[in-house]
Formats: C-alpha cells, structure tokens, sequence
C-alpha cells in the first residue's frame, strides 16, 4: 500500500533533502464525473472531479479509488432523504504550458427545492490522504464519511509542495451556513490551512482503533501568495503540545473531534488520539489535509482559493 501511494519517479531534491512525491501529487490527471441530480432540486447536470487516473464516469455512481490514488476530495455525490445532490469546490486548473495543478475554492452552493425552498452551504474545498465513502445520506458528522489517512512508516522531515492563496480583496467576515438555518456572519476572514499528522495506530479486539501522535506539521495562509515552489512544512516529532496543542484542528483528536479510519472488521470508527508517542518512534500511518479553509464545517470566506502542485514528502 505504502509503495502505491507514493510516486514511481525519481526523487526531486528540494534544499533540504530528496523529496519522495506522492501518487497523482502532480495534479496532472483527474476523473471526470457527470452526474444528474434529483428534478425536485432542477434535475441539473453536475461535473464532479477526483484526483486519479485520467478517466470519465457517466451516472450517478459512488466513487472508488481507482489506480491506487491515496487522495480524496470535498467533492460528493450525495442522496438525502431521497434527493440526489452534488458538490464540487476542488478543480483541475492549468498552471500554464498543459500543466494541471488543483484548484482549491470556498463557495456557497445553492439548493432551490421546486423553484420555492432555497437552501445554501457554504463549502470549502478540500483534498486529502484517504477515502470519501459515498453517497454522502446526512450533514451531521461530516468526518464520519471519511477514511482518514494512509498506512506510512518513513520519518520525513517536511511535506512539500508549490502553493498559491488567493484571499478576497476586503474580505473580513466568514459566513456560517448549513442549508437547515439562515446564514450567519461571523467576524474576521477565514484562512487556508494544509497539515500532516504522522500516527503510530493499534485496533482492539472490539474494533476500537486508538493512536499515539507521532509527528505534526501545519501551516495557514491568510492573506494572497503568488506562486512558492518546493515549499516546506516542517514536521515536529513527539511532543508538540507547545505548538499545535490549543489548535483544534492539529492537537490531539479524539472524542467528538477524533477523525475516523476503516477497523478489521470493515467499519468506520473514531480513531482516538491517547497522547504523544516519544520523539524516536516510527508511525504507521500519515493523515494530511489541504484546505481552502480552516474553520469547522458550513464556515468559510467565500472566494478564499488555494491553489497546489508537486505534493511530496521530504526524506
């Protein structure tokens, strides 16, 4: 598994070190899915793209990795309550001479239930190491669809990658908005956000998964930044409670904050972070996350965009 989620080509050499890309981490190749969704919401035609080998998926079909690509998206085909709906806020995008990099959005998406009922979610655009299960039944606990994370025993020193932020002129307001309650202003603009959590995990024999924290990287951009090749994340091993400890997002998960792997026995459940592993300890899997937007689900700055490219691990 390791090796097929990580890139068959030589290793780029970044000023620190090689740099071990990841599979499909060049953004050069997509699945293009077109689905139709429900006639009581338009009955509209919907293009929906994944990270993967270049192919294209006609009907509304759940979505399988396909050659061993490790990423997932935001992007989700979804069937509530008897209505099918999709949403799609992460793109291909052409960085200039052919090449495709992922274009990474904040959007609101618009419902309008028989021309009368307008429903709005405020959506931010997300890629990240595992697998979305679909179709997507409910809005409550939005990580409980997601495989969080991939087997991965390396001890890399930064994640790396090209960026670009755009950040909306004037923006200073996100917006919170579900589609089940009016939207609602919160101050201050939002920011991108990308990390990687290195984890050493164990499954009991009720299923119950539980994981140590190995490694922690994060970074968040709030204001626009042009195009930064080989950037680096640089990865903090044991104990990093001094700089990520109060951030919700990269301290320790667990609880009603955990994020969720497949068990043995086939089930998605929360793995529970127990504490720190010591600094020498190798992990077992590595979870990363690159976001146009940092705060819970249904918040967001509409129009705040992360642009990536050659995605890679630093060895």
């Amino acid at each position: 598994m390791l090796a097929a989620c990580l890139g068959s080509v030589p290793g780029m050499v970044a000023a620190e070190g090689k740099v071990e890309p990841i599979r499909y981490g060049n953004f050069n190749n997509w699945v293009t899915r077109n689905l139709k969704e429900s006639a009581i919401i338009g009955g509209h035609e919907k293009t929906v793209y994944e990270i993967g080998p270049t192919a294209t998926i006609n009907g509304n079909k759940a979505y399988v990795p396909a050659g061993n690509s490790p990423w997932a998206t935001s992007n989700v085909y979804a069937h509530v309550s008897g209505v099918t709906k999709t949403s799609n806020a992460v793109y291909p995008f052409d960085r200039g001479g052919g090449n495709k990099c992922a274009r990474l959005t904040t959007k609101i998406e618009t419902v309008k239930v028989l021309g009368i009922i307008n429903m709005d979610v405020m959506v931010a655009g997300s890629v990240f190491l595992g697998r979305m299960y679909e179709p997507i039944t409910s809005t409550s606990n939005p990580y409980s669809k997601m495989d969080m994370g991939i087997p991965y025993t390396s001890r890399p020193t930064a994640m790396v990658m090209d960026y670009k932020v755009e950040m909306p002129k004037g923006a200073n307001s996100r917006v919170r908005s579900t589609g089940f309650s009016s939207k609602k202003e919160i101050p201050g603009h939002d920011e991108a956000m990308v990390f990687v959590l290195l984890q050493k995990r164990w499954e009991t024999a009720d299923g119950k998964i539980y994981a140590k924290r190995v490694a922690t990287g994060a970074e968040r951009y709030g204001k626009s930044v042009d195009w930064t090749t080989g950037h680096r994340v640089p990865l903090k091993y044991g104990d990093a409670s001094a700089q990520y400890g109060k951030d919700a997002t990269v301290g320790l998960r667990r609880g009603d904050n955990a994020y969720y792997a497949l068990n043995s026995k086939g089930k998605l459940v929360p793995v529970e972070e127990v504490g720190w592993a010591s600094a020498d300890e190798t992990p077992t899997h590595m979870i990363m996350m690159l976001s146009a937007g940092s705060a819970e689900p249904y918040v967001g700055t509409e129009g705040l965009t992360l642009y990536l490219d050659n995605v890679g691990m630093e060895l």
